[in-house]
């Protein structure tokens, strides 16, 4: 015990013997012993609280790192979400684009009939020469 042996316990106890009494030394002895387990149950207690701090730091830290995998996973699945919206909302504007470009065609189709009957309609510069002066000669005999 403490790196004595046991001839330095009996030198000690002699001593003891000598200066406390064979009265007083049971109760010494006695709170001896209840110090030591005081103290032994003191060093214990703070054992067990140091061990205890430990664990509820690996918990922390065990948490913060699930923390982290979870807002990965989020950020994660939103993005994916974002992404598979975007590609229905591309599809969806597709089919309108689609639309408009017809109707584009469909337009620029008939203006150029239009213009096409338009110049097939125009009466030649000399027959429209022929009809002003026509038209004159109608008004002026009127």
């Amino acid at each position: 015990m403490f790196g004595m042996d046991m001839g330095e316990l009996l030198v000690i106890a002699i001593v003891a013997i000598i200066f406390l009494g064979p009265d007083k030394l049971p109760d010494a002895m006695v709170k001896v012993a209840k110090f030591f387990k005081s103290f032994k149950n003191s060093i214990n207690d703070v054992k067990n609280s140091f061990e205890q701090e430990m664990k509820i730091q690996e918990l922390k830290e065990e948490a913060l790192v699930y923390k982290k995998k979870l807002d990965e996973a989020a950020t994660s699945a939103r993005k994916v979400i974002t992404f598979d919206e975007l590609e229905e909302i591309k599809k969806s504007t597709q089919g309108v684009n689609e639309s408009l470009r017809e109707m584009q065609n469909t337009i620029q189709e008939s203006t150029s009939m239009n213009s096409d009957r338009v110049q097939a309609f125009e009466a030649p510069p000399a027959v429209a020469e022929i009809e002003t002066k026509t038209d004159v000669k109608k008004e002026e005999k009127a």
